[in-house]
């Protein structure tokens, strides 16, 4: 597994002072302890307050520096990767915070943690400084076990400690109050990978149609192995566990977070899966999705609920100074504003029927949905992989609406495929092609023969999309067949599309479409090109004498 870093044992130190440098208020210092000692802490803090101390191993970012500002943790204490930070870093810690109001520690449930906070603890108070600490156990995932781990849930007792201490509560409130709140966390996580350290050789334990269910921030085992399968299926698997611990009737904030490296396409779609789910009805607050709590480059997330009362839900909802807090968000189902109506003289017409036509839309829509795989293969050498799976999306939507096409007049048929395709491709492909088709329906509508309305579309294409022959494109091979099939018929203009995508294959540099991006010469045909000739050869071979 490849990572960007210089030396493993300056990771944490420089990427502590990359945070710092791009803080941008100048809100946040760190103590000039480096290396042993690694403490972010508020640049404004004047110890009237109670301070809210909490902290950990690194490459669990923006945890825990991140969430150092008003409202939240007035320090954090960083030890090296997955590594508790050591006892002098800790009191470190309380001295450069604490102040006669105390200090409170929050302190996740793993050994290292409680045994190196707990001592520096012991000896603040030796100093005559007042310090209490909570340890946070929020993890479900191993029932039977007698000490559960800290996990993202923890970040709800900061944001109430913090909230707390702002508001001017003395240490004894916030400090209970934050262990009642770490009382009714549960929390779960789930992953498709385990994660790699940085300057580590790296095994992945896990198969590729597996997962895991439970396991710990650090990459640690959960408690077991989980085949492959939808998101919402996986949801559903954690929501019944969690929804084992909640309390009937109660109302619960929801933190959802990304683990590591899982995109934010598929944190949204997380999200959407979980309010779909028998979980949401306890849900009133969500906090993300997005990156809190993370274990490095773990392909998971993690779902924590915490029960609310009016004091929780209200110090939730309080603004902060941290970015990397996420505020705290009612559910809303999401708003939908009915399209706007067609213009007066663009309504669709009727379908009607021509068999002709209906076996050429066939016929085409068949071989471009066959060629998916093999074109996504073919783009994969020359874009981003995606050619077949754009085409054969078009495809299938022609197909699903062919029923209702109005096939007996050819201008408003190709009126229509332009309208599914601008709708349901995507891309620069699908509005290429819709302005292909709707550019050939208004040519057909002043009474163009099928060639010239095709040569139309085409000049319309390629003056907004600004491709030409030699390019590298799918016109390599369409305008060569369309003049073909103007002057000579169907059968050579299959002939000049196949002649047309293979001379892409010697083109080395593409100068128009995603391929143009690319720095290498190519060595295979434009994926494009290749589909035309496809298309057109699928077309000929159905209306060839018998």
């Amino acid at each position: 597994m490849k990572h960007f870093f210089n030396r493993k044992d300056t990771i944490v130190t420089e990427a502590l002072d990359g945070f710092l440098a791009t803080a941008g208020s100048g809100a946040l210092a760190r103590l000039d302890g480096y290396p042993e000692i690694k403490v972010v802490l508020r640049a404004d803090w004047d110890k009237s307050k109670v301070a809210i101390v909490s902290g950990g191993g690194a490459g669990h970012e923006p945890s825990h520096a991140g969430f150092v500002g008003a409202g939240m943790l007035t320090a954090a204490v960083s030890g090296e990767i997955f590594a508790s930070p050591s006892v002098e870093a800790v009191l470190a810690a309380i001295r450069a915070t604490t102040g006669p109001a105390g200090c409170l520690l929050i302190v996740k449930n793993y050994t290292g943690d409680r045994l190196n906070f707990g001592l520096a603890a012991e000896k603040a108070r030796a100093e005559g400084l007042a310090v209490e600490m909570v340890i946070v156990a929020d993890d479900i995932a191993l029932p039977d076990i007698a000490q559960p781990r800290g996990v993202a849930g923890t970040l709800f007792v900061h944001k109430i400690a913090g909230h707390l201490s702002e508001a001017g509560h003395d240490l004894a409130s916030v400090a209970a109050a934050a262990r009642a709140a770490a009382k009714d966390i549960v929390s779960l996580g789930i992953s498709l990978s385990s994660c790699s350290i940085p300057g580590q050789a790296h095994e992945e334990r896990f198969g590729a149609e597996d997962g895991e269910l439970g396991l710990g921030i650090h990459g640690e085992p959960g408690v077991e192995r989980i085949a492959l399968q939808s998101a919402s299926s996986l949801v559903a698997i954690m929501a019944e566990r969690l929804a084992a611990r909640l309390d009937a009737g109660s109302r619960y904030a929801l933190l959802i977070n990304n683990l590591g490296s899982v995109p934010p396409l598929e944190m949204s779609l997380i999200a959407n899966a979980v309010l779909s789910s028998p979980l949401a009805e306890a849900v009133a607050l969500t906090i993300g999705p997005g990156h809190l709590m993370t274990a490095l480059n773990m392909n998971g997330f993690s779902l924590s609920l915490l029960k609310l009362d009016a004091g929780r839900e209200a110090a939730l909802l309080a603004p902060v100074g941290p970015h990397a807090w996420l505020p705290a968000k009612p559910v809303r189902q999401p708003v939908v504003i009915a399209m706007a109506k067609p213009a007066i003289g663009t309504a669709t017409k009727p379908a009607s029927r021509d068999v002709a036509a209906e076996r050429l839309i066939r016929a085409a829509c068949q071989r471009l949905i066959a060629l998916e795989e093999p074109l996504n293969a073919l783009d994969a050498k020359a874009g981003d992989g995606d050619t077949g799976s754009t085409v054969a999306t078009g495809a299938r939507s022609i197909l699903e609406r062919i029923d209702t096409l109005p096939l007996a007049d050819k201008a408003a048929t190709f009126a229509a495929i332009g309208d599914t395709l601008g709708t349901s491709m995507g891309g620069s492909s699908g509005v290429l092609l819709s302005i292909f088709f709707t550019a050939a329906a208004q040519t057909l509508r002043f009474g163009a023969t099928l060639p010239k309305a095709l040569l139309a579309g085409l000049d319309r294409t390629t003056f907004y999309g600004g491709a030409k022959v030699g390019d590298r494109t799918m016109v390599d091979a369409l305008e060569p067949a369309l003049r073909a099939l103007d002057a000579s018929g169907l059968e050579a203009a299959a002939e000049a599309a196949r002649q047309g995508a293979e001379a892409t294959a010697a083109m080395r540099k593409a100068k128009a479409g995603r391929s143009a991006y690319i720095g290498r010469q190519l060595d295979v045909a434009d994926p494009g090109a290749f589909a035309v000739a496809e298309v057109f050869a699928a077309v000929a071979a159905l209306f060839a004498p018998a």
